[in-house]
């Protein structure tokens, strides 16, 4: 089939039914920042049903729905076999998503999506005075509600309330809810994918190990325990770091290089990237044989992951419990991996012999 270019508009894109403590100084001018450099990328992801069955379909996550000021989307462009494509946007406007379907006929399905955006790195200077608008009371109770996997109660809570004890005022609470994550949990290599951030389990069980996908979702639902507002930002790595930590970048072959991140909502600020999970990334995978929480390469990851986000990183969506559009299988805790489907029940995203993907990621030269 011909090449097309999807619209950014989105009047174009049908709705779908799918939810006092002592910390190191935050630097008024963070020198990890690139200020105002724009990087240009492209990522191809190309899926492939294997064992199609009746009706076929996939899901692809898409890049982030809305531009910001350090991410904005270029184009999206398709070929493949599919007889029907639909770029779907979530009922909250937090997830936009790829739709293809083959009929019983197509005895190879395929698809091929082309993405390309720009990025520039992140820092907030949580020194200077705020100065935005408020968040709209019902954004703002959006980002404070519990999710299938996120409980905001019970022991959630208690931890919360026990991680920020005399922290006084949201920025402090967080950063003290980012320094317990630090200290308390780790990164398990044996954890399949990026985990699916099960946060009660974890603090009932005492096993506060796992990967982006939990560690993010545990210091998501401890600030929205004790009434800050937060966020999971789930993505894909894109290229190598330019900050020195060869675990915190890939790029070429990306199809293993799912990352979740976090923010949460400051007055007057705004959304804050953090990123715990990745101090944990640091301490576990970088050379040689990883690294302890007081080595200087650990200590200044630590500083830069509250405030600041590298963007060698493609954000997808905010979105939680996901309904797949067309799926007769239950929701998905999240979309940041190809999801695939046929008469015969949904394919394992993580096994590449029942659903196999390939994404592939490029520097652009202006």
């Amino acid at each position: 089939m011909d090449r097309r270019a999807f619209l950014k508009t989105s009047a174009a894109l049908p709705a779908a039914a799918l939810a006092s403590q002592s910390f190191p100084a935050l630097a008024a001018n963070p020198p990890w920042s690139n200020g105002t450099r724009w990087r240009s990328f492209e990522i191809t992801m190309r899926i492939e049903l294997l064992k199609p069955a009746g009706t076929s379909r996939a899901w692809l996550p898409m890049p982030l729905a809305e531009d910001t000021d350090y991410f904005k989307s270029l184009s999206n462009t398709w070929r493949g076999n599919a007889g029907t494509l639909t770029l779907v946007r979530g009922a909250q406007n937090d997830m936009t998503m790829f739709l293809a379907e083959w009929t019983q006929q197509v005895e190879k399905p395929y698809v091929e999506v082309t993405s390309r955006f720009m990025t520039r790195d992140r820092a907030v200077n949580l020194r200077a005075p705020g100065k935005g608008a408020p968040m709209a009371r019902a954004e703002l109770a959006h980002h404070l509600a519990p999710t299938e996997l996120i409980p905001t109660d019970g022991i959630v809570r208690e931890t919360a309330l026990k991680a920020t004890k005399g922290a006084r005022g949201d920025l402090e609470k967080a950063r003290a809810i980012y320094e317990w994550m630090v200290e308390n949990t780790f990164r398990d290599p044996k954890t399949r994918g990026c985990g699916w951030g099960d946060i009660k389990a974890m603090l009932e069980t005492g096993h506060l190990g796992g990967k982006c996908g939990d560690l993010s979702a545990l210091f998501v639902g401890l600030c929205r325990s004790i009434g800050i507002p937060a966020r999971d930002v789930y993505g894909i790595r894109v290229a190598d770091s330019q900050w020195g930590y060869k675990s915190l970048g890939k790029s070429g072959d990306i199809s293993g290089a799912q990352h979740c991140r976090a923010e949460f909502h400051l007055a007057g600020h705004g959304w804050i990237p953090v990123d715990p999970a990745d101090v944990r990334k640091v301490v576990l995978e970088e050379p040689p044989g990883g690294l302890p929480l007081s080595s200087d390469k650990v200590r200044l990851a630590r500083e830069k992951l509250f405030g600041a986000w590298e963007m060698n990183w493609l954000p997808y969506n905010y979105a939680h419990d996901v309904k797949l559009p067309g799926s007769q299988a239950a929701k998905i805790p999240y979309l940041m991996y190809p999801n695939g489907e046929t008469a015969s029940g949904r394919k394992d995203s993580l096994d590449p012999n029942d659903f196999y993907y390939e994404i592939h990621s490029r520097e652009l030269t202006a």
